[in-house]
């Protein structure tokens, strides 16, 4: 009996352990921005507020967002793979974030299908869940 205790209490410590706070998610996010402004040439002030909802119909902002959900490793045959971002969220998105977060996926990534290009797709599909959940919307 004292054995189930101490797992169950390893497991309901380990979920606050293991993801991040929003801040040390937006950290790692902004290593990502650096690889991919250089990589995409979009300067700062297109890409700045973003997270703020600002989301510049530009071709290279289109794909700098592309880029970012490509580099950690969340697109597969250039599309936002749903199974992919859940094993992120789970991973590194605080606890009080991931439902919500699960729900503007469930949503909005069928948007992608609009779509036949990959830097429309993500855009779009990440505009959408900025509008659905602005509080919830991590973004470097």
């Amino acid at each position: 009996m004292r054995y189930l205790l101490l797992i169950t209490v390893v497991v309901i410590l380990g979920d606050g352990i293991l993801s991040m706070t929003r801040v040390q998610l937006k950290k790692t996010l902004t290593v990502m921005k650096k690889q991919c402004m250089p990589k995409i040439g979009v300067s700062e002030d297109k890409v700045k507020n973003i997270e703020q909802g600002e989301f510049i119909e530009d071709r290279k902002v289109m794909c700098y967002i592309a880029c970012v959900y490509k580099t950690i490793q969340v697109v597969k045959n250039d599309r936002l793979d749903p199974a992919l971002i859940n094993k992120q969220v789970d991973a590194l998105y605080p606890a009080d974030m991931k439902a919500p977060v699960r729900k503007g996926i469930s949503k909005c990534l069928p948007i992608q299908d609009n779509y036949s290009d990959l830097c429309e797709a993500v855009f779009y599909a990440a505009k959408c869940l900025y509008e659905v959940d602005p509080p919830n919307f991590v973004f470097p």
